[in-house]
């Protein structure tokens, strides 16, 4: 009867002990729940679908200082050479990505001439507010909301422009019968650009029929204005092609399948055309032609637009510092099916893809919204980290002299550099008569490359 009470005692104790442990846990490890609407209550949701979703998940910081402005805080998870994931919120439009395009409606590049720094207008949308306030591609920029360039402050009045609501630029307009000439003062105010035509013509050389096709953007739906462009082209008989990419940032990945199966000769629906991959959790997704064209095309079918092949042996690709996302693609995943031959200057770089992640805890109230790097992009022979940008085939400077032709004009210097390359013609040396500047940064639109989760 001892040894029986005993033991109860001692099971007795054993129990109380584990007891006191499992409270002492509860009690030291509370589960944290934060007030709606505070840095805390939003960042720590940052934190954990960043540590779901994102491509470098393993590489990530842990959780730290949670009461932290959500912008600053997404940067720091973000990995070091990671330039294309960002957070913006739908209420505060300082968050969103900036640039001229946006904005304006038009991009510049900058160069120096007979001792003069100039602001080169390298194009301007259609229908924008720097199209209807008199901005042509060519023009010149000599000052800046008073300001007259110099070496010593081009880089900084240039990421001031992106960060402006309204703009006074001085033009001056340039050519080599004239000179310097038609000086004028405009201003821009901060306005909206919607979808961009396409520009296609046929370009005759000797008894070369040749297509150029020049695409700003790849909207979602342009399947059926592809087939009409190239079926044209077709029935034109051009036997070779010019597609400008050089100011297109992206854009949707159907529409840029589309133009793919158009360009691409001798492919089936079920090649494999583009592969997708993630970290642990969202592991490798393969797409053929057919799949990645109805991610987001119904209306258009693979053999239509297979059916518009031009008699093509190759495709000559203009790009350059804002060539990024679904252009970029269409250089690197058409290669494995066409020879592609690239002409410019180096890409973006933009070899990633995701979806975007919005927080919608709070009913009726529209919360952050994440656009993380979630996949690596590859071709069907899995080739792909140009993170640090394609490198042209051909090297090719468009502001190399301060005669800047219209996009389509011969005697533009890629497209000019494309015709002699047709023709085996290396064309006269020219002389440069300016140098481009460089930029700290370009503030390009590199688009998100969405696909679905």
């Amino acid at each position: 009867m001892k040894n029986k009470a005993l033991s109860y005692l001692f099971y007795g104790i054993i129990l109380l002990i584990e007891v006191i442990i499992l409270s002492s846990c509860s009690s030291d490890d509370p589960e944290q729940v934060y007030t709606e609407g505070t840095n805390e209550y939003t960042n720590e949701w940052m934190y954990g679908q960043m540590k779901k979703y994102y491509r470098w998940n393993d590489a990530m910081p842990n959780q730290g200082d949670l009461s932290v402005n959500p912008k600053e805080y997404f940067a720091r998870l973000l990995k070091t050479d990671d330039v294309f994931s960002y957070a913006m919120h739908p209420a505060l439009p300082e968050t969103a990505p900036k640039s001229l395009r946006q904005k304006f409606g038009f991009d510049i590049s900058f160069m120096e001439y007979q001792g003069k720094v100039l602001g080169v207008i390298l194009y301007a949308l259609y229908d924008s507010p720097a199209k209807n306030n008199g901005l042509a591609r060519g023009q010149l920029i000599t000052s800046i909301d008073g300001v007259e360039l110099t070496l010593n402050n081009y880089d900084s009045l240039y990421k001031n422009m992106t960060a402006a609501t309204q703009l006074n630029l001085k033009l001056i307009s340039y050519s080599a019968q004239l000179g310097f000439y038609n000086e004028k003062q405009v201003a821009i105010s901060q306005g909206f650009s919607f979808s961009q035509p396409l520009l296609s013509q046929v370009v005759t050389e000797g008894s070369t029929k040749i297509g150029y096709v020049q695409i700003p953007h790849f909207d979602v739906g342009m399947a059926q204005l592809f087939l009409q462009t190239f079926q044209e082209l077709k029935n034109k008989e051009i036997t070779e092609l010019v597609l400008d990419l050089r100011y297109n940032g992206g854009g949707d990945i159907a529409s840029a399948t589309a133009l793919s199966i158009i360009l691409a000769p001798n492919i089936k629906s079920g090649d494999l055309f583009i592969e997708f991959e993630g970290n642990k959790n969202g592991g490798v997704v393969k797409q053929s032609f057919q799949q990645a064209l109805e991610s987001n095309e119904k209306s258009i079918t693979f053999e239509a637009l297979k059916n518009t092949h031009p008699n093509i042996q190759k495709v000559y690709i203009l790009c350059g510092k804002h060539t990024a996302s679904a252009s970029e693609i269409i250089i690197n995943n058409l290669s494995p099916f066409i020879n592609v031959i690239t002409i410019g200057e180096k890409t973006v770089g933009k070899d990633v893809a995701g979806f975007p992640v919005e927080d919608d805890r709070i009913s009726g109230k529209k919360g952050w919204v994440l656009y993380p790097s979630i996949y690596k992009l590859f071709n069907a022979k899995h080739e792909g980290g140009y993170s640090a940008g394609i490198n042209p085939s051909i090297n090719a400077d468009e502001v190399e002299n301060p005669e800047v032709f219209a996009l389509g004009n011969r005697s533009e210097v890629l497209l000019n550099t494309a015709i002699n390359a047709i023709s085996g013609n290396a064309g006269k040396a020219k002389m440069v008569k300016s140098h481009a500047l460089p930029l700290s940064k370009v503030y390009t639109d590199a688009d998100p490359l969405l696909v679905t989760p």
